[in-house]
């Protein structure tokens, strides 16, 4: 009998953020992440990949390095789709898709503000501590976009 822990491989974080839809948008890029996501240091674009393939390298303030590929992006439905392609240090499973995806609030105490939903989808070999690292990973993230959007609110109420 195994002693590994049964988890889903899968991991949904989701935040209402008091900013406008197009404040929040604004900053879902791969590359603009580091100008919300305190964790990383900075966000550039691999050169020499093909015309057709958008490879960000995002360098954490802890020495990792991974490089993300943009799968889908859609400034219409509002989402965006990346996977890891590299690692420094190597991860421990095989793969992650991730998808961030905003909705308008349009009425009720929070209209003008924006429902966000950030998933990841492991490959069946990532272990349950990989999951809850990604979980928090996502919750500091969303708090950190949410202290930038709403920043550019007060800015743009001067």
């Amino acid at each position: 009998m195994s002693s590994a822990i049964a988890t889903t491989n899968e991991v949904i974080e989701s935040a209402v953020i008091r900013a406008p839809l197009s404040h929040v948008w604004h900053f879902i890029k791969l590359a603009e992440f580091a100008k919300f996501w305190t964790a990383i240091e900075k966000a550039e674009h691999v050169k020499g990949v093909s015309d057709e393939t958008d490879v960000v390298r995002w360098t954490f303030k802890d020495g990792s390095v991974i490089e993300v590929k943009q799968d889908e992006h859609s400034n219409l439905d509002h989402f965006i789709t990346y996977s890891v392609i590299t690692s420094k240090p190597e991860l421990s499973y095989s793969s992650v898709v991730s998808t961030i995806r905003c909705w308008p609030v349009t009425s009720g105490e929070l209209e003008d503000s924006t429902f966000i939903r950030w998933t990841a989808k492991f490959s069946s070999d990532a272990d349950i501590g990989v999951i809850e690292d990604a979980k928090y990973k996502r919750r500091d993230a969303l708090k950190d976009l949410a202290a930038a959007a709403g920043k550019m609110v007060k800015e743009h109420q001067k």
